[in-house]
């Protein structure tokens, strides 16, 4: 244990009063020096752990450097002193001061523990052993250090120490499956079949009912090139449970190494429809046979025979009707072969929101909104926490043109976010919301679902065009509007549509000449042509003055939209109108 000597009187005197003090005894007394350094040292020390507790780092460090200037034999000063050195990265010197706490007090386990600890997490690992070796001879008891050094040794391939730590160990606790099975291994390792062999043998033994020690002996054999012994174990085994899956996954093993495919399906079909079989095991296998149908270009029609077979069981599981939804996406299945499957996910598990996203997905598609919408109402019944749902039915809504149903899908998508939630999906969420809110008059509303969009993801460039051109249409915040306008021809340099909305920006900023390079561009990469930026390209060109050039975008855009009064307009007359 850690000495902590302290002087209770100097407790109520200032530090340095208290140093001064002594050092005027020292000097009136010589033979007081001993007790005097002993006295500051312990001061030192006391006002140090206090600073500690204080979380005063700095002055615990610089005190406790005092104190080994005071006193270089204080094993309890270095201790504390490294722990500082590896809170400041220098492990180097944290293991020096380790080393001499330790080896001032070698009987100190706290030291003697910490330091070992230290070699192993620094990788050195023979300097590891030594000192849980020595720690384990001071203390008996610690049951877990000889588990802490049988990793050392395995680690380092010192086996037959390994064995020698299993040994006192099982004396320890006893014979256990886990002992005998790291001894088994650890035997294997060394070459010495025999010893392997014997270790799961007497376990076996020692418990004759349990077909589980029977199987690993049978596994251990097999392992030491004893197959007939341990087929002769396999038989005995099934005869006695013919539905016991150890052996059965063994069998399958070992007949697979001899390429028997005959009896590899038969113990197949057996694993995967046997009823002490788990889903674990029954989707192992079925991974296994994927893999191996996918390197022999093996025919798909046998691996969906057997999923079928094994969603045929009287409890069908989640997970394989999964593992067959992935192969068919794998495969790349038609969707309509696809679907069923996908329908006894969720009657297996209603609330499996991958079965029904991919569903809905599906439903998008094929543009069968009155599906999505239904769909979507059903996930959020079980899944009301997953966004997707609500995105989707709020775009099928969109996209019906039912705006007010729309909005509510979005809002109520909007009350599920967490800080953990995908900011793609709802900064996306914010900017259909912001564009049905124009669509509807709330101008004011939708810039306020646009400043939430960019909070979640500042470069959407579908939201960053519309509020930069919504903002221009109002004749407001117009240097904003350019910022953000300017962002999105960043990014899609040949977007017509965002250079339409920077070019009507710098148009109502009145900077004209610029406006005309950018409405150009916009024309030059309109493959739709659109009348809106004809339209705009006319206005900026009479405001360039070249009035024949506008009449001529003008009436391109007229011809796009024969309604239009106000182009209309401007041709009869031959100059820019406003609205």
């Amino acid at each position: 244990m850690i000495r902590l000597f302290v002087v209770l009187a100097l407790m109520v005197l200032p530090l340095g009063l208290v140093a001064q003090q002594q050092d005027d005894v020292a000097q009136a007394n010589p033979q007081s020096s001993m007790l005097n350094v002993q006295s500051k040292y312990d001061l030192f020390f006391l006002e140090a752990m206090m600073q500690r507790q204080k979380g005063n780092n700095d002055a615990v460090f610089d005190l406790l450097r005092h104190c080994i200037g005071l006193r270089p034999d204080a094993a309890e000063a270095y201790y504390f002193l490294a722990q500082y050195y590896q809170l400041m990265k220098q492990d180097s010197l944290a293991m020096v001061n380790y080393q001499r706490a330790s080896d001032l007090e070698p009987n100190n386990t706290t030291f003697l523990e910490t330091i070992a600890q230290t070699y192993a997490s620094s990788h050195d690992y023979d300097k590891a052993i030594t000192a849980f070796d020595r720690l384990y001879n001071l203390d008996k008891s610690r049951e877990d250090l000889l588990e802490l050094l049988f990793e050392l040794y395995r680690l380092t391939d010192r086996n037959e120490e390994a064995i020698a730590a299993l040994n006192r160990m099982e004396a320890a606790e006893g014979k256990s499956e886990r002992l005998a099975i790291a001894k088994s291994d650890i035997y294997s390792k060394m070459g010495n079949h025999k010893a392997a062999i014997a270790e799961v043998e007497a376990l076996a033994q020692r418990y004759p009912n349990d077909l589980n020690y029977r199987g690993m002996l049978a596994d251990q054999l097999l392992r030491n090139d004893e197959d007939e012994k341990a087929l002769a174990i396999y038989e005995q085994i099934l005869a006695e449970e013919p539905d016991n899956v150890r052996a059965q996954v063994s069998l399958r093993s070992y007949y697979q190494a001899l390429d028997d495919t005959v009896k590899v399906d038969s113990l197949t079909e057996c694993i995967l429809l046997g009823k002490n079989t788990t889903t674990d095991q029954r989707v192992y296998i079925l991974r296994q046979m994927i893999g191996d149908s996918e390197q022999t270009d093996g025919d798909s029609t046998q691996i969906l025979s057997t999923f079928r077979k094994v969603l045929s069981l009287p409890q069908p599981d989640v997970n394989v009707a999964a593992l067959c939804v992935a192969y068919m996406n794998l495969k790349r299945m038609p969707h309509d072969s696809v679907k069923p499957m996908l329908q006894t996910m969720l009657t297996i598990a209603p609330d499996n929101a991958a079965a029904r996203l991919q569903l809905v997905s599906y439903a998008w598609d094929d543009k069968r909104l009155d599906d999505v919408i239904s769909l979507c109402y059903d996930a959020r019944q079980y899944n009301p926490e997953e966004m997707a749902f609500y995105y989707y039915q709020g775009m099928a809504y969109y996209q019906k043109e039912d705006k007010d149903k729309a909005l509510e899908a979005f809002q109520n998508g909007i009350s599920v976010i967490t800080p953990e939630s995908d900011p793609a999906i709802v900064s996306d969420f914010y900017a259909v919301m912001g564009d049905l809110l124009h669509q509807k008059g709330m101008a004011r509303q939708a810039f306020e679902a646009y400043d939430s969009c960019l909070q979640w993801k500042d470069d959407n460039v579908m939201c960053l065009n519309n509020y930069a051109y919504y903002l221009s249409e109002l004749n407001e915040q117009l240097d904003k509007a350019e910022q953000m306008s300017y962002k999105t021809i960043k990014a899609e340099p040949k977007n017509a549509t965002y250079l339409d909305t920077y070019a009507w920006i710098l148009f109502m900023q009145e900077r004209y000449a610029e406006a005309k390079v950018y409405i150009d561009q916009a024309v030059q990469n309109d493959s739709d042509s659109s009348a809106v930026i004809f339209e705009h390209a006319g206005d900026i060109y009479y405001f360039n003055e070249q009035p024949e050039r506008a009449v001529e975008l003008w009436q391109q855009a007229l011809l796009q939209d024969s309604r239009n009064k106000l182009v209309a307009r401007k041709i009869k007359r031959k100059k820019y109108l406003r609205k």
